[in-house]
């Protein structure tokens, strides 16, 4: 009984102890270890690197294009092929908050860049080749930044070796295209490119559309068809819209076409969607932002944001505060020596207008929310042109009347109601057509009444005299 009686404590002992340790090591499984992520068959991939004054903005569209692919719960793996240059911080961000796999690479040298067609800013594109490297995984689709996606696409992984989209009958775009990785296939994309293989354009584009010139008579995916089967492949029809830089990919997989699963925005280098004077330019630009708003955020434009608007108020008010003052001025006739000095206020005062509706563009950050932006643009261009209009003396209604034909331009082209993107074009221009006449009236009268004012000898204030003389101008 007493051997019984300790073998009892002996095994409490025991079970409390083994209690102790499972604690122990499911607290170290899920808090002091990161579990593993689950692997795929397929990827998705972008490209990040460095040495461009867009650095920051492609960073968080790659972000936003990620986040739109989890949000859809894709079963792929996301890629992110990164130079070794990218901030550390943009890693992890990539790697901890979005859940993408970074892989870290030299940047390919550039054998096309002195050749006279050749535009700076696809010095590095060529690191999209590292594509082919990602072995672990069957299919790869390689996507730019400018891409959004709204539906699920892994019906696209079912392609052949190569496949991708046709921007007119000859020309494939690589913006997103599907690939079978292969080491092989890279070694010898590499070796093209040290033996100055032909490129028309010198990047990405021109390189993968001669390595690939046949894909037109390949069983893979394009226009033609509609998903039949041939040689042991799939067609995959794609149909497009083009309109204002941006087309919308609309994917098919033997079922009849549904709604658009990919937007993707190949357009002018600052008609990008993240860029908030974008839209409404770009109409589908809103819902890029939509889904940077639902995934990311604004958090981080969000302090300037506030400084800037305190500081555009700030000077609408002390500016109006001021313009009493201004008013209450006397100056002294005229004399031989002020015919240039009237010509150059004018061009001051001209250039302060022009500048009141430019520089907010330079300011603003620009890859805020557009509706934010355009706010703010107005906020600011009011708070500067007010600094012309209480200096000079300016009619109000005049200085801003370029400002409401923006605002007026903007409700035409967010208008939601144009069948077509020519309707739409042919709307914006009957539109400055109809408002040109006001703009022009609007100019010329700011200059009759800057010109009235000067010879008024309104801008040369009597030096040395205590006291205003009597019979002097005022300004009212």
């Amino acid at each position: 009984m007493g051997w019984s009686g300790e073998r009892r404590k002996v095994v409490v002992t025991f079970l409390r102890v083994l209690l102790v340790l499972l604690a122990v090591v499911q607290t170290t499984a899920f808090h002091g270890v990161k579990l593993k992520k689950q692997e795929h068959r397929n990827a998705y991939a972008t490209m990040m690197y460095m040495g461009t004054p867009r650095d920051y903005e492609f960073y968080v569209a790659t972000r936003v294009l990620i986040r739109s692919l989890v949000k859809l719960q894709v079963d792929a793996d996301l890629v992110v092929i990164a130079s070794l240059d990218v901030p550390l911080r943009w890693v992890r961000a990539l790697e901890q908050e979005d859940g993408a796999k970074v892989m870290r690479v030299e940047n390919i040298n550039n054998p096309y860049k002195n050749q006279k067609n050749f535009d700076k800013r696809f010095k590095l594109t060529l690191n999209k080749l590292y594509a082919w490297k990602l072995v672990d995984y069957e299919r790869v689709v390689m996507l730019d930044a400018d891409n959004l996606f709204l539906q699920k696409t892994d019906e696209l992984f079912q392609c052949g070796q190569f496949c991708a989209a046709f921007i007119n009958p000859c020309i494939f775009h690589t913006g997103l295209f599907v690939l079978q990785p292969s080491l092989e296939v890279f070694k010898d994309m590499i070796h093209q490119l040290e033996t100055g293989k032909e490129n028309p354009d010198g990047a990405d584009q021109g390189f993968i559309g001669v390595y690939f010139p046949d894909l037109l008579d390949q069983p893979m995916f394009h226009p033609p068809l509609n998903g039949t089967k041939l040689d042991g492949q799939y067609r995959l029809p794609l149909g497009y819209q083009m309109d204002a830089s941006y087309y919308y990919l609309r994917l098919c997989w033997r079922v009849p076409c549904g709604p658009n699963s990919v937007i993707t925005f190949p357009g002018a280098l600052w008609l990008k969607p993240w860029y908030w004077w974008s839209w409404p330019v770009l109409p589908l630009g809103i819902q890029w932002h939509e889904n940077r708003r639902q995934t990311l955020g604004y958090a981080a434009e969000m302090p300037i944001i506030i400084i800037q608007s305190v500081v555009f108020l700030g000077i609408i008010v002390m500016t109006r505060l001021a313009r009493p003052s201004i008013s209450k001025l006397c100056y002294r006739p005229s004399d031989k020596g002020t015919t240039l000095i009237r010509t150059g206020l004018k061009i001051i005062a001209i250039w302060s207008i022009l500048a009141a509706y430019i520089v907010p563009f330079a300011i603003i950050p620009r890859t805020i929310h557009p509706l934010v932006g355009w706010t703010l643009y107005f906020l600011g261009s009011i708070a500067l042109s007010s600094i012309a209009i209480n200096s000079f003396m300016l009619p109000v209604i005049p200085v801003f009347a370029p400002l409401l034909g923006i605002f007026g331009s903007l409700l035409v082209m967010a208008c939601p109601w144009y069948p077509n993107g020519v309707i739409r074009a042919l709307a914006v221009f009957g539109y400055a057509f109809c408002y040109a006449p006001i703009a022009w009236g609007s100019v010329v009268r700011v200059v009759s009444r800057l010109q009235v004012s000067l010879e008024r000898e309104q801008f040369f204030p009597r030096l040395g005299e205590s006291s205003p003389p009597s019979g002097c101008n005022k300004l009212y």
